[in-house]
């Protein structure tokens, strides 16, 4: 039942992976995608210094934004003719749309923008074989088709078209799937907010089965096609809850009733419910819990916390939030002082990852500087950490905020915060500090060197220096790419505003970082001691990557940050 060898010589497989193997359920089609890698990218290495035998060396690491990406092919094989069909996407609209960003540019580079090379992504049969629904991005990733095939000799037909200027995302994105043999059903930003749809691929009409100003983070169809199981953040931005709702659309049933997150995984027979449920200051357990509203929930565990970790009252930081100086509510977690003093100093914490989600109810995967916070919250400082624009849980507006410039409005939310800090909870103006690694690193530098005067203390972790360093799949979805948006590279890498630095600036970096390479910050060391710029320091952790794992090296890390804050805003 394999592929004929007359047909096998049709395609080209040198140095090609199949993937996404699929038999149709009638068994009359098998559908696989060819993926070919690039060719000619050049990887990096990340030096190893402290070896056994004593010479420094090589860990291979990833290339660089800008490099070429791989290609795709989508075949389907029929069966019973024995013949091979090679599906193409000629005909889909928007194919040749060029992005708004080349505006900015001469008309030799509008041309460089505007050929767009496609991926084909996942693919899913109807219940009977019958038709073929095909996931396609433009690897610009600023649209994403979803089309369908159906017969031999035919060509796939456009579903549905998402298209944003910035990029295609959010959560649940490559969620779909069939509900039954006409129609198709899947997540989307359409409405500005992650939500539920379903398509009649005949009649080309798509329905909501979800609205309104929150995010359908997952959904799932029941065995017998008659409910949705969906996880949104519907009740509040800061908690997660698992929802029934019926296929054909109406009206949500609320399953999980624990404020926080509950993360829900529906037993084989979708009699029962099991729930990792956390909060603020309590670690997750596990839970189950009948599969009808209302249910009380059963602990099954109660392994998370020590009986050392409950000798200590951690705290419930208040998620509250503060309007930013466009008008646009930022949600914040927000730690108020043990004792008050005359100092009133405060810190405010930038969390990493750029997409992410850290001013909520359940338990942080920041959890050491959640203790950290407790710490500082106990030494007199407010803390405040908060969803800046581009982190997860509201919307495709938030999540876009930052593109073509990162430290735009992701910074001056933190600024913002600032203000709101002073304004509002009486600290002073001068004694504010901002810290945070990764993505929060990146942040802290563009606040140390851009907007003087705020911050009297930072502390950069890990931090991203220059963007075309960094990896492709990230920065080109945000950026663009280097030699197609430079004005976008330009305004968004600190190392270019090194010259405004005035305040007290920490830098810590893991050499063994595969992540963000501790070439960065050898590079903005050296732009500092060009500048002749004083008040800063690094410390190098020379067997770190960008988690760190030995507890004396997190342990040093705090220290360094806790002494910093005590010195300069506290004096």
């Amino acid at each position: 039942n394999l592929p004929k060898e007359a047909s096998l010589k049709l395609i080209d497989i040198e140095d090609k992976f199949l993937q996404n193997l699929s038999i149709s359920p009638d068994g009359k089609f098998i559908s696989f995608r060819l993926f070919k890698s690039a060719a000619n990218n050049k990887g990096s290495i990340v030096p190893n210094y402290v070896t056994e035998s004593g010479f420094t060396t090589d860990i291979p690491a990833r290339s660089k934004v800008g490099q070429q990406a791989g290609s795709s092919e989508l075949f389907i094989y029929d069966r019973l003719a024995g013949s091979l069909i090679a599906i193409k996407a000629t005909g889909l609209p928007g194919l040749a749309d060029a992005p708004d960003y080349a505006k900015d540019y001469t008309a030799k580079t509008k041309e460089k923008t505007t050929s767009r090379d496609l991926s084909f992504s996942n693919t899913s049969w109807s219940p009977s074989g019958h038709t073929l629904l095909v996931d396609i991005r433009s690897q610009d990733n600023k649209d994403r088709w979803l089309a369908t095939w159906e017969a031999p000799g035919q060509n796939i037909i456009l579903a549905d078209r998402q298209r944003d200027e910035a990029w295609v995302g959010g959560p649940g994105n490559f969620a779909r799937g069939w509900l039954d043999e006409q129609h198709i059903w899947f997540l989307s930003e359409a409405s500005g907010y992650s939500h539920l749809y379903s398509l009649d691929t005949r009649s080309g009409i798509k329905k909501a089965l979800t609205a309104g100003s929150y995010e359908v983070e997952e959904a799932n169809l029941s065995k017998d096609k008659k409910f949705f199981y969906i996880s949104s953040n519907e009740v509040h931005p800061g908690e997660k809850h698992f929802y029934r709702l019926p296929a054909a659309g109406g009206k949500a049933v609320r399953l999980t009733m624990m404020e926080g997150s509950n993360e829900v995984v529906l037993s084989p027979d979708e009699k029962s419910l099991a729930i990792l449920y956390s909060y603020s200051n309590k670690p997750t357990e596990l839970f189950l819990q009948d599969n009808n509203p209302g249910k009380q929930p059963l602990q099954l565990t109660n392994k998370a916390q020590s009986a050392e970790f409950k000798t200590y009252a951690w705290k419930d930081p208040a998620v509250i939030r503060f309007k930013a100086s466009d008008g646009a509510w930022v949600y914040a977690r927000l730690y108020k002082p043990a004792r008050t003093g005359n100092n009133k100093p405060a810190v405010i914490f930038v969390h990493g990852a750029g997409y992410l989600q850290n001013a909520h109810k359940w338990w942080s995967s920041y959890f050491r500087e959640y203790m950290f916070h407790n710490l500082l919250a106990d030494e007199g400082y407010t803390v405040l950490d908060i969803d800046y624009r581009g982190s997860a849980g509201y919307g495709r507006d938030w999540r876009t905020g930052i593109y073509r410039h990162m430290g735009g409005k992701d910074l001056t939310d933190q600024v913002d915060a600032a203000a709101f800090l002073t304004d509002s909870l009486g600290v002073d103006k001068n004694r504010i500090g901002i810290y945070g690694g990764s993505y929060g690193g990146f942040i802290t530098l563009m606040a140390m060197f851009t907007k003087p005067g705020v911050f009297a203390a930072g502390a950069a972790l890990r931090p991203v220096t220059d963007w075309a360093n960094y990896n492709h799949g990230y920065t080109s979805n945000i950026l663009n790419e280097p030699f197609t948006d430079s004005i976008a590279y330009r305004k968004s890498s600190p190392l270019y505003y090194a010259d405004g630095l005035q305040g007290h600036l920490l830098m810590c970096h893991g050499m063994l970082d595969v992540n963000v390479h501790y070439q960065d910050v050898v590079k903005l060391t050296q732009r500092l001691i060009e500048l002749k710029k004083d008040n800063w320091e690094l410390a190098s952790y020379p067997m770190e990557d960008h988690g760190f794992v030995e507890p004396s090296s997190w342990t040093d890390e705090y220290k360094r940050i806790l002494k910093l804050f005590e010195q300069v805003l506290k004096k």
